[in-house]
């Protein structure tokens, strides 16, 4: 079972940029697809980003497309969330998903979750 670590949180501004990594031990990374939620106060989780185990066809909800962009280091065992044009509405706990098979954006029957990383967006 893979084991997963998110660093990278913290305090911006809104219109700032924040970037997460995962890093991941344990079975092979590259077998993974890896994936990327978040859960806000007093909202349900919510599915950020995804990218297959090659790091083609990454995947997005549609209220960070255009400012986040996932991707992988396979030879690192990470994948990143890079995040842009912060607003407060993206305050949230990040969370790290793996699965071997596919990630479903409602997060159901992930292999591996991480602990979580705490993003505050300021206005």
């Amino acid at each position: 079972q893979v084991q997963l670590v998110e660093s990278g949180g913290g305090l911006v501004q809104a219109g700032g940029s924040l970037r997460l990594s995962c890093t991941a031990s344990g079975r092979t990374f590259s077998t993974y697809v890896m994936g990327w939620f978040r859960l806000a106060p007093g909202k349900e989780r919510e599915f950020v980003a995804a990218i297959s185990r090659s790091g083609s066809s990454p995947t997005y909800a549609d209220s960070v497309k255009g400012r986040f962009t996932i991707s992988r280091d396979n030879a690192k065992n990470t994948v990143y969330l890079e995040m842009s044009s912060l607003k407060p509405e993206d305050t949230a706990e990040y969370f790290c998903a793996a699965d071997r098979y596919s990630i479903s954006r409602g997060g159901h029957n992930i292999d591996a979750w991480g602990e979580g990383t705490l993003v505050t967006v300021s206005s």
